[in-house]
């Protein structure tokens, strides 16, 4: 068990996941509110009046169902070209309704942030147990210095978006070998954790997402190594060790709450630790983790 007062630096991590934001005006799709767009970001819908309606209280994007995808597609790449939308990603998302249960269109990755759609990611704690079976360390991950988003933060074994097409339990398989090596029998042992939501301003817009966490125990001879160049390096770690770079904010926010969820879930903090933080984990997971799986 982890001894110390982390609470304070856990509760401002948790609460940094659910921040307050500068004012957003729905984005709705067929009269189904889908997103948000900054306030300052509005003027820079005008040249598009012809597919999307900016009114007093939403913004509509008009263009019929058919062409949807298309026409927002190019207004993505017009916005990208005049500096709105960075970290250009080539992958498509889905556009849902914010309970998860309708896809109204897809869009580029990069642009998901722009237009605060939810979008849906999948971690996996990496750890090695001990002689009783508990945790004893966990694989960490040194994400790439020439990563778009957080070059260089540490990060959980692995971790990743869900595209279009895909459940985070797919999403987590394909990820386990890209970032880590890891074939699909490694990654089958894969058991579910928590389901967060995260909800901040960033940089780049707002992220809105479903964060599915996961454990996958890896025996002592089981190395992960890196095949598609996102991971600069991998250190296994005591549980100890993980848990106060995340406490203190080496990791990314994402990959702290994930190994904040690993902590709680296999009560390895100190007790005053654990019943303080309990709540505030509570208030950031959604229910029925079975859906979206």
């Amino acid at each position: 068990m982890i001894d110390g007062t982390v609470t304070a630096r856990w509760s401002a991590l948790a609460e940094a996941a659910a921040g307050p934001d500068r004012p957003r005006r729905p984005w709705r799709i067929d009269g189904v509110v889908v997103g948000s767009v900054a306030e300052h970001d509005l003027p820079a819908l005008a040249p598009f009046d012809d597919v999307v309606q900016v009114a007093a209280d939403h913004v509509a994007l008009t263009a019929p169902a058919a062409q949807r995808d298309d026409a927002l597609a190019r207004l993505n790449v017009s916005l990208r070209e005049a500096g709105h939308i960075r970290a250009w990603r080539e992958e498509i998302y889905p556009i849902t309704s914010l309970d998860g249960a309708r896809v109204l269109g897809t869009l580029e990755r990069a642009a998901a942030r722009f237009w605060g759609t939810l979008t849906f990611g999948a971690h996996a704690n990496g750890y090695v147990p001990g002689p009783d079976g508990r945790p004893a360390a966990l694989w960490i991950a040194r994400r790439s210095r020439h990563k778009a988003t957080d070059p260089g933060r540490l990060d959980n074994l692995v971790g990743g978006g869900v595209p279009h097409g895909q459940t985070p339990a797919q999403a987590l398989v394909r990820e386990g070998w890209e970032e880590a090596g890891l074939t699909p029998a490694q990654m089958a042992r894969a058991q579910p954790g928590r389901r967060l939501v995260l909800s901040r301003p960033l940089p780049e817009g707002y992220q809105l997402e479903w964060l599915s966490s996961f454990d996958v125990p890896l025996a002592p001879h089981e190395r992960p190594v890196n095949q598609d160049g996102e991971v600069e390096e991998f250190q296994c770690v005591s549980v100890a060790q993980a848990a106060e770079w995340a406490a203190q904010g080496e990791m990314t926010v994402d990959a702290a709450l994930v190994t904040l969820d690993f902590l709680l879930r296999h009560r390895l903090l100190a007790p005053e630790d654990h019943a303080a933080l309990v709540p505030r984990m509570a208030a950031l997971t959604l229910p029925d983790l079975s859906r979206h799986a």
